[in-house]
């Protein structure tokens, strides 16, 4: 028995060399690899070791490819030591199960026809041919190929008798297969004259086989070629001014006389010379493309751009010929770029959408990237604008679920496109295939749960597949029972998920199953939610019974709802009040740090008189001490109810403690920060608005150094007033020019705050300016009005006719310097002369 081998010595043909140089192929009759020479013992010994060593490479890499098969290197190295090694049948089976799974690159197609070539003997020549002619089929569908055509077609010509002997079956089969390949590679500005070259040597060929003496079918073969010549014309490629003068000598063998050495179209008929003229300018206008994209020594990112940058001027033509063309070209040398290829689909979505052609390159497009789960979609939705079997998609959607994508969105985007094209052909589709129900939208959405669960725990993707699922449970299946599965297996996995109770409560309650939605609302009230969930729920509840339920039922989920509402409040203080006391811990740990370098500046005076004995040695401080307390309390409720986030203003009272080392001079340093003298005092401010809101509001002014929004002390709740701080006069000056502009709906009011008045401070107690001029507000006769209702009434209130400053309004005055009362006269004079 004879077995082929391949010469492993022999290197892969290149794509532009010979087809017919193929590797040496050598018959060894009875298996004989020894070497002839008996004596070289060492170098037969060397042989076995090496042969040993390419079995056990051979063994290795089939064992990879049963656990892995989509190794695509282990493909490769595989095809390579079995054509080293010459089994051509297990060479042949590797390179089937590679290109099942695989595009094969130019070079590998070509490697592959010629080993078959290579084995072509006179006893199977038929048969090998019908083979090989199969092969060539597959290699010029997979990548728009120069070399490959001319290949295909040199191989007809010179192994096929009837294209050889140019008989009229054999022309007829030549003739189709060149303008196949015209029609593919023929706009390929570059090489394309090669394939317009090879079909008119073969018409020539044909001419040199006819009888001399029939010249009418002579003529009609002469005129053929002319027209070839003319359309070849008409389109750009490189060569055209060499085409231009072979044509004009062409014409001149056959009887007509031309200028053979002039590039001038003059001579030439009109239409031939217009569209040449066309075409030179069509070629002049993409010159510096085509030089862009051959160039050799750029990175394949710039070469890709140059690709991305003509394909975009080809679009702008209007010729989805050459544009397809061009997507080829760029495809052949950029296999496996995902931009390329969804561009291309999208293209052709967009201009081609049911052409017949188009699944081919969908096909090609998933071979080439199968890990972008975008391309298998947009196969799927083709194959459904055709109107394939359901077992065509079945088996592309199978096919896709093998793949690995690079995100879980990708793989629910698959799942979804597959049920609603089930959707669609179960409900719009004129003829419904048979066995298609809702059993395989079921298990569709089954299969996503399982695979996809895991992962997408507590997400908008896996919410998305069951309420997508429950839908159509409703509306195909018509079984609510099944829907309300689909939920409770959503709430198994996912039950601290807001948005899943909330949308199964939105089905039921759309379908009229109040009862059922109301089960809903006790099941979930007291489940703990992310954010304000929790409070969410609640409320709604209280909404859902105010629109559908009965009064009772209004009181009954009010009666569940409060006590919760208040839990939850209350454990919302707690967790800010932590958060506070955690702030002021470390602020408190700085301030240790540095009260040696206090008390030793505090010493460097010591007959200094301190502040806070200044104070209370000061006339009417004796009031002051229940105040104090008032001022404290106020601080302890304003450090509960203070977001986390706010800075807390401390009263100035507290520096009155009569121990020196805790004196902190005349103001304490948050006095310091939140004196007021550059901030702007904001109202009507939304209930709803947050600092972040405020700061964004003020972020074109720039500038703010702190936000203050008031709370109420008993509700916890904006009361529509904030303190905005910045860093100089000229942010501020700009903050107060937003006056009256429109901020979350409503219109501010916007005015640089008064630290001189006497408004209460932010925390609800007076402020340290206010309190230090007390006793000159006493003896100004200034009266403190207290209660809830003294919002309306004047600050100061005087006797009448005193002035509203310290000197005389007349020279009737007191010997303390104050004004004179009036007398009864005085007065009725002053009310006559205002009348």
């Amino acid at each position: 028995m004879e077995e082929t081998l391949i010469s492993s010595t022999e290197p892969p043909p290149s794509n532009d060399g010979d087809p017919m140089d193929v590797v040496t192929v050598t018959q060894n009759p009875n298996n004989d690899r020894s070497p002839s020479n008996s004596d070289s013992g060492s170098d037969s010994d060397s042989e076995s070791d090496d042969e040993a060593q390419a079995l056990l490479e051979i063994k290795t890499l089939e064992t990879e490819l049963s656990v892995n098969p989509a190794n695509y290197d282990a493909h490769v190295q595989y095809i390579t030591a079995l054509r080293k090694q010459g089994d051509i049948d297990k060479l042949r089976s590797a390179r089937e199960a590679m290109s099942q799974l695989f595009p094969l690159t130019p070079a590998m197609w070509q490697q592959w026809a010629n080993d078959e070539i290579s084995l072509i003997s006179s006893s199977t020549q038929d048969g090998t041919i019908s083979t090989i002619e199969k092969l060539y089929e597959r290699v010029v569908s997979d990548y728009l190929s120069i070399s490959l055509w001319c290949d295909y077609l040199n191989f007809i010509q010179k192994f096929d008798s009837s294209v050889h002997e140019c008989s009229p079956a054999g022309i007829s089969k030549a003739r189709n297969l060149f303008e196949r390949a015209l029609i593919a590679c023929g706009l390929h500005v570059a090489e394309g004259s090669k394939l317009w070259e090879l079909y008119k040597s073969y018409e020539e060929m044909v001419l040199n086989n006819m009888d001399q003496k029939n010249s009418e079918s002579r003529e009609k073969q002469i005129q053929k070629i002319r027209n070839m010549y003319h359309r070849r014309l008409s389109i750009p490629h490189n060569d055209m001014k060499s085409t231009l003068l072979a044509y004009k000598a062409w014409e001149s063998e056959h009887g007509n006389t031309l200028d053979v050495n002039s590039s001038s179209t003059d001579e030439l008929p009109s239409h031939v010379a217009t569209a040449y003229q066309k075409a030179l300018v069509m070629l002049s206008a993409r010159a510096d493309f085509e030089e862009q994209i051959v160039k050799s020594d750029v990175p394949d990112t710039e070469r890709l751009q140059s690709f991305m940058a003509y394909l975009k001027f080809e679009q702008s033509s209007g010729d989805p010929s050459r544009v397809k063309s061009l997507y080829e070209r760029a495809i052949t040398e950029f296999p496996i770029s995902s931009d390329l290829w969804i561009d291309y689909t999208n293209y052709l979505n967009m201009n081609l959408k049911t052409d017949k052609t188009l699944r081919d390159i969908y096909n090609r497009a998933t071979r080439n990237c199968p890990w972008v789960g975008e391309l298998w979609v947009r196969l799927m939705l083709y194959l459904e604008r055709c109107r394939v079997s359901e077992k065509d998609l079945s088996d592309v959607f199978e096919r896709s679920l093998q793949c690995t994508f690079s995100t879980l969105e990708e793989y629910v985007d698959i799942f979804l496109t597959r049920v609603d094209g089930l959707r669609r052909r179960i409900l719009f589709a004129k003829e419904v295939d048979d066995g298609l129900d809702i059993s395989l939208i079921r298990n569709t959405f089954q299969r996503a749960c399982d695979y996809l669960t895991s992962q997408l725990n507590n997400t908008y993707s896996l919410l998305q597949i069951h309420s997508y699922w429950a839908r159509l449970e409703n509306i195909i299946g018509n079984d609510i029972t099944a829907a309300r599965g689909v939920w409770e297996s959503m709430l198994k996995n996912s039950g601290s998920m807001l948005e899943a109770w909330q949308s199964y409560i939105s089905m039921e309650t759309e379908l009229g199953h109040i009862n059922e939605a109301r089960s809903l609302y006790k099941r979930c009230y007291t489940k703990r939610f992310s954010g304000t969930g929790s409070e969410d729920i609640c409320n709604s509840w209280i909404q859902f019974e105010r629109q559908f339920g009965t009064l009772d039922d209004l009181d009954h989920a009010s009666q569940k709802v409060t006590p919760r509402l208040q839990e939850l409040q209350f454990f919302r203080l707690q967790q800010e009040n932590k958060n506070i006391v955690s702030s002021t811990d470390q602020k408190g740990d700085s301030t240790k740090k540095n009260k040696g370098e206090k008390r030793k500046s505090a010493s460097v005076a010591p007959n200094e008189e301190l502040p806070a004995k200044r104070q209370k040695d000061a006339p009417g401080n004796q009031n002051d001490k229940p105040r104090l307390k008032t001022s404290v309390k106020a601080n302890k409720v304003a450090d509960t109810v203070a977001p986390k986030d706010m800075p807390i203003h401390k009263d100035d009272t507290k520096s009155k403690d009569p121990a020196p080392e805790k004196t902190k001079g005349p103001e304490s340093e948050k006095s310091k920060q939140y004196n007021d003298q550059c901030t702007a005092f904001v109202s009507n401010l939304n209930l709803k608005a947050t600092y972040e809101d405020l700061k964004g509001f003020f972020s074109d002014v720039g500038g703010v150094v702190a936000v203050r929004i008031l709370l109420d002390r008993f509700t916890k709740k904006s009361r529509g007033l904030a303190y905005v701080d910045f860093s100089d006069d000229t942010h501020l000056e700009a903050a107060v020019a937003k006056n009256k502009q429109m901020f979350l709906g409503k219109k501010l009011s916007i005015a640089r705050s008064d630290p001189k008045g006497k408004r209460k401070g932010p925390g609800g107690h007076k402020n340290s300016a206010e309190q230090g001029q007390k006793s000159d507000d006493q003896r100004q006769g200034k009266v403190e009005l207290k209660g809830r209702n003294t919002f309306a009434v004047p600050r100061t209130v005087r006797a009448l006719g005193w002035s509203t400053t310290n000197k005389p309004a007349s020279s009737a005055t007191t010997e303390g310097g104050d004004e004179k009362p009036k007398s009864n006269e005085e007065l009725r004079n002053l009310l006559l002369k205002k009348t």
